[in-house]
């Protein structure tokens, strides 16, 4: 734990990012009261940002009632959740298994795996790791429970499963999880293995039944989830994502996360979607199908491969993009649960390989020693990439093509480091990705009216207007209207584009000042008329 806290301690000078960031934390008015009833009424009854997590929220605002907006304190949390989840794995994996060496071996890859430091450095990304604290504890309170059923521990393990939903919805294949830890290793199923000191055994259909009210909260979560990312405008529809190039995007990003976790470089906190090549298809489908057909020979001999290969097929099906939420394509933030199932399968089936071969001891243990600190030096490398949004932006336009969201970003970064002349190219080639994209039209209107070209300026804002329902981005381009349409002396359509912007926000003050200063020049002006025309 200590040392996975020492390997992520640089993230705990870094500030946040202009990701997902400020949505969360830095402009979200709602954790500014901390935690207090009016943000627990909002946490559990908002859909911000597309998903009800309200235990995300109200971690949250603990943060921000202890630390307020210094990023140290948030960054903290997180490092401490992913030690914390490191060192509940290991302690699961050696209760279960009773091998300690194995356990502390697959916990440390969890620990210090590159594809795991999106999670933790991305303040943003704390519903992943509080969701799989609380999933790691769900898993802890069914093994008790399995040794001796009764009502108060199913009740502990239901409690925990809710809050693992209530920080991120992937939860929802908890017991499915359950179902196959009841197999191996707990091997709980009647006729399929010997029983284990971990609890009587029982037929597979008593084991479903068990687990049909934790089944009832998956499909409440899914629900709620589903209705919240169509609301939120997260869901894009089977005209812009068709369902075949979803089929063929999950196929090949199972295999691309298995080779991510082999050999970790390129990673990127966003990856645009591309066409998909028949033939990589083909193979990615193939290869996946040969790996599960020789697992499930091996399910008596070598439990811990079909296990750990369901483990990571199943739970990535939330996050996989059958149903689509955002533009990605893939995520490094979507293995982080299940990277556990492939640390299973590798350690313990190399560890099975030993057994039978006349192996000097040491060679395992200088072999595991080298993989550590081979992913602790790629994770430190990776780390560094969050110091800034700048850093972040910029590797990620260097390891990834065509990239809409760092393009927008980085030009984003640009213009607050006073660099316009450098966002500039960026927000163009945003544009040339995806020309119905409003952030870039947005800002080539504020280049296109800072540099005195009104009339391109006014085409810029009207496509924003036309492009998107953002309310924050069409109050820009509203209120940078009515200052271009004021200064060309055209009152009636620079009032109309204030009163645009009070009636998406009511509150907004500059809109109210300008509306002022536009009727008192209007009243001015016709003052001034009326005594020209007397003086006639």
């Amino acid at each position: 734990m200590f040392l996975t806290l020492a390997l992520y301690s640089p993230a705990s000078h870094y500030p946040f990012i202009n990701y997902d960031d400020p949505n969360y934390v830095t402009q979200n008015a709602h954790l500014r009261a901390g935690l207090s009833w009016t943000t627990l009424k909002w946490a559990l009854t908002t859909t911000e940002q597309a998903n009800w997590h309200p235990a995300t929220w109200l971690s949250h605002a603990l943060d921000y009632q202890l630390f307020g907006l210094n990023a140290t304190g948030h960054h903290l949390t997180s490092m401490l959740l992913h030690a914390l989840n490191a060192a509940l794995l290991f302690l699961l994996l050696v209760r279960a298994t009773g091998a300690s060496g194995r356990s502390l071996l697959a916990a440390a890859l969890f620990a210090i795996h590159p594809l795991n430091v999106e999670s933790v450095a991305w303040v943003a990304e704390r519903k992943n790791v509080l969701c799989v604290f609380f999933f790691l504890l769900g898993l802890a309170a069914y093994g008790r429970y399995a040794r001796k059923p009764t009502i108060a521990r199913y009740v502990l393990l239901t409690s925990l499963f809710t809050l693992s939903l209530a920080s991120k919805p992937m939860a929802i294949t908890l017991p499915c999880v359950l179902l196959l830890i009841d197999f191996w290793p707990l091997r709980r199923i009647q006729g399929w293995g010997s029983p284990s000191a971990a609890g009587s055994q029982e037929s597979f259909g008593t084991l479903v039944l068990e687990k049909v009210p934790l089944f009832a909260l998956s499909a409440g979560s899914a629900v709620i989830t589903l209705v919240a990312q169509h609301s939120g405008g997260a869901m894009p529809s089977s005209l812009e994502v068709p369902l075949l190039m979803r089929f063929t995007n999950a196929i090949q990003s199972y295999v691309i996360y298995l080779w991510k976790a082999l050999w970790p470089t390129r990673l990127a906190p966003f990856y645009p979607g591309s066409p998909p090549v028949t033939w990589q298809v083909l193979l990615a489908a193939t290869f996946l199908l040969a790996v599960s057909l020789s697992v499930c020979r091996a399910r008596r001999k070598c439990p811990w491969l079909l296990v750990g290969w369901l483990w990571y097929l199943g739970t990535l099906v939330p996050m996989i993009g059958i149903i689509q939420v955002g533009g990605q394509a893939m995520a490094d933030r979507y293995a982080y649960i299940p990277l556990i199932g492939v640390f299973v399968m590798v350690i313990w089936g190399l560890a099975h390989l030993f057994e039978g071969a006349r192996v000097d001891p040491r060679l395992p243990f200088l072999a595991a020693l080298a993989v550590v600190i081979l992913l602790s030096v790629l994770t430190l490398r990776q780390l560094s990439n969050w110091r800034s949004s700048y850093d972040l932006w910029s590797h990620t336009l260097q390891v990834s093509t065509n990239n809409l969201v760092a393009e927008d970003n980085l030009g984003v970064e640009l213009l607050a480091l006073g660099r316009a002349e450098e966002a500039l190219p960026h927000f163009q080639n945003a544009v040339r990705i995806n020309p119905l994209d409003p952030l870039s039209h947005v800002n080539i209107g504020a280049d296109d009216q800072g540099h005195g070209r009104l009339p391109e300026a006014i085409a810029e804002y009207t496509s924003v207007i036309r492009l998107t329902s953002d309310p924050k981005l069409l109050t820009v381009a509203y209120e940078n209207l009515g200052a271009i349409y004021r200064q060309l002396g055209d009152f009636p359509k620079a009032l109309e584009s204030y009163q645009r912007v009070l009636q998406i926000n009511p509150q907004e003050t500059r809109a109210f000042m300008a509306i002022a200063v536009l009727r008192r020049e209007q009243a001015d002006r016709q003052v001034s008329s009326s005594k020209r025309a007397g003086g006639k």
